[in-house]
């Protein structure tokens, strides 16, 4: 499989985390602006080259009834984009809790001014986590084949 960028798309910031799927471990990487979404698709289109990487994971927020509200809605549609412009494998995660997570990890490391720059990075890393932990690829969409809703 190889190695795998992961996104935690927000509408402000947007948390990057590599991993490789043949050890299963996950790293947070960086935490960018979201915007402008040109300047943030040439940050991550930079990273996909400098690290060799072979495939995307996109935090995919669903609600807690499994339906798509409007920021799992942002999320697929960056995936597809994604998909679109670098022609890699881009697979959707659920990413429920993965915010809790990171705040757990770093509860007491940071100030909250620290944390909060980090936070995205490490959500990143847990969704990557829990990507390769339950199958990695062949347990997750593609943004094309989730209908809307």
């Amino acid at each position: 499989m190889g190695r795998w960028l992961a996104i935690d798309h927000g509408t402000v910031r947007i948390g990057l985390a590599l991993g490789n799927s043949r050890d299963g471990i996950a790293s947070p990487l960086d935490v960018i602006h979201a915007t402008p979404p040109e300047r943030a698709f040439e940050q991550i289109a930079a990273l996909i080259s400098e690290y060799d990487v072979t495939g995307l994971v996109v935090g995919w927020p669903l609600n807690m009834d499994d339906t798509e509200g409007p920021q799992g809605k942002l999320a697929r549609e960056a995936a597809a984009e994604l998909e679109r412009r670098t022609g890699l494998d881009v697979r959707l995660w659920d990413e429920r809790l993965s915010s809790f997570s990171a705040d757990q990890q770093l509860a007491g490391l940071y100030t909250r001014k620290k944390k909060k720059a980090r936070q995205d990075a490490v959500a990143a890393a847990a969704i990557l986590q829990d990507f390769f932990a339950c199958g990695g690829p062949e347990s997750a969409p593609r943004p094309g084949d989730v209908t809307a809703g």
